[in-house]
This record gives structure tokens, sequence and C-alpha cells, in this order.
């Protein structure tokens, strides 16, 4: 069952942020370069990344982010690109990952595929202090769509099935409004665009009526907000925000989490929470770079905070059992 207080984020939050803010205090500088004695174990880091957004992007993003810890910890870094959220999850089953930065809802699915195999280290914290987002359900400004009832008998393109805010949120509290999500229920057709760019290209181009995405919602509408999807399409000259309207916006959901293999080394873990917590007061840029957005850093997360997407994660496979 789903519980509201496990979507509002800043709250679960609470009982370890005054750890975290001392943690944060005492790591400012970076680790000191060398090679550890982990890296036995551990003789290079993969990272992986997340699809949705072209490979060269995203190799300009993060080459920088790659560098650092190859500089900072003496051992080769590979970045692993996946097309999909799917492609991550399943490098990390494989154990071809050490360490990724994943949304909540593919965190719990690698968490399921792995019984238990991942454990989330840290969660982006935004300027206001809360660690969480919001899902966005967006139609064109020109289509006549103004509200989430004028969607009956619209389609809609979902964004992943592995995505928390382009899929699994929406699906969830649609639900629990009384909305049955699937094809042909509220909606006349459904879709999976192949990610969140993918599916805001296919709203503006008519292929569907609307789409969701993930979004700060916070700041100025006119600038895609102040982080997510629709702030990259904008700065990026992909999107002016007077061709879509915003239709509907879910509860807040947890920021996706820094995730690493649980059979990795302790000190492995630790030179990975003290490298995240210093690199945006010592490397704002690669910082920026990464984060894509307004987040100010990161603090410490644990698996407790993630438990509503496994929830969620095992009632759409129940459903799918039900429908098959």
């Amino acid at each position: 069952m789903i519980r509201r207080r496990h979507l509002v984020a800043a709250g679960s939050l609470l009982p370890f942020l005054p750890a975290a803010r001392a943690h944060a205090q005492g790591a400012l500088a970076m680790p000191a370069p060398g090679k550890r004695a982990w890296a036995a174990q551990v003789p290079g880091i993969r990272l992986g990344v997340l699809g949705g957004e072209s490979e060269s992007d995203r190799l300009g993003r993060y080459e920088a982010y790659r560098k650092l810890f190859e500089d900072t910890f003496g051992v080769p870094t590979r970045m692993f690109f996946a097309s999909d959220y799917s492609g991550v999850q399943q490098a990390f089953a494989a154990k071809t990952l050490e360490i990724a930065n994943m949304s909540p809802a593919a965190y719990a699915g690698v968490w399921l595929d792995t019984n238990g195999g991942v454990e989330p280290i840290l969660v982006t914290k935004e300027p206001d202090g809360s660690t969480s987002y919001v899902a966005l359900m967006y139609a064109r400004a020109d289509s006549g769509i103004t509200r989430l009832e004028d969607m009956r008998g619209k389609s809609m393109a979902w964004s992943d099935p592995n995505s928390a805010s382009g899929y699994l949120i929406p699906r969830a509290e649609l639900r629990a409004a009384g909305i049955n999500p699937e094809p042909g229920g509220f909606f006349s057709r459904t879709g999976f665009a192949g990610g969140h760019d993918q599916a805001l290209v296919a709203v503006l181009q008519k292929q569907y009526d609307a789409g969701v995405c993930w979004s700060s919602g916070q700041g100025e509408e006119s600038r895609g907000f102040s982080r997510g999807v629709l702030t990259a399409a904008v700065e990026k000259g992909l999107l002016d925000m007077k061709d879509i309207r915003v239709i509907w916006r879910s509860r807040p959901i947890q920021n996706g989490p820094i995730v690493v293999r649980a059979d990795l080394p302790a000190a492995f873990k630790k030179d990975m929470v003290d490298f995240h917590l210093a690199l945006p007061s010592a490397h704002p840029d690669i910082h920026k770079a990464v984060e894509r957005g307004s987040a100010v850093g990161w603090v410490p997360t644990k698996h407790e905070d993630y438990a509503v997407f496994v929830d969620m994660r095992r009632a759409e496979a129940a459903e799918r059992r039900r429908r098959n």
C-alpha cells in the first residue's frame, strides 16, 4: 500500500539530516588523491548513466566527472551509458557497475532484481533543503487541454517503464484518484516514448496528447522551472514553455539516489560519500554539469526512504500478472 508519508521526502529525511549536515561540514575538502587499499577488490570504477538524452550530451556532461574519479582514486574509471533505465539496472544485476545516479523507481527495480544487492548512499538536496521533486503532466498549449479531466479519451506518452515520474508515480496517483491509467480506460491509448526527452518531442510533434516528466516544480515556469527535463529543454533552445501547458502535478517524490553495489568494501562506499559531499564546493562546474539544475549538493540516505517505490514496483508486477 502506498503511504503518503513515503512520498513526502523532506519529512522522511528528518531523522538523519542533523548527522548529514555534520558529515557534510567535515567533508568539504575532496578526498586526498591516491590509490586506496580497496583497489585490490575494486581495480576500476564503472559509472552508470541512465538513458533519456543523447550520448553526445551525456559525454559532454560527464567526462570531467569521470576524470575526477580517476585522478582522485588512481584507478581506471569508465562510463556506462545505457540507452534506457533498464540498461543500468541490468548492469548492476550483472555486477558490471560499481556506482550510478539512478531514478528512485530504477533503484527499487534493481534492489528487487538483486535481492538487496545495491544500496543508496546519497540523495540530491535542493536550495530550500528539500530532497524531492514532482512529476508534471503537460500538453500542447494549442490542444485545448487545460486540466487532467480534459485528458479523458486522449493519448498519453509515458517516458519509461522504470521511471518514477514518467510512469510509476502518475499511475499510482491516478489509481488512488479512481482513474484507470490503462489504455482504453481513462486514456484512449498509451505508449512508451523511450525517455523523458523523447516523450516531450512526441507530444510537441502531436504523436500523443500529453506526456509526463520530472521537474523541481519550483522557480519560473517560463524557464521550465528551476530543474528538470523542461529546464534542460528550454536551456538547449528545444522548447518554448509557451508551447506547452502543465495540467497536473504529483505530490513530492524523493529524489533519485546515488547507488553502489552492496558487496563493495565499506571504505569504498565512504570514499564515494566524501567525494560527492565535497564536489559542489570543490568543483562547482562539474557538479553543475552532472546535476543540471538548482541542486546544491547531496545528503546521506538509506533504503527505507525508497520503500514506497519497492511497493509500487511490486504492485505493477502484480497488475501485469493479473492482466496476463
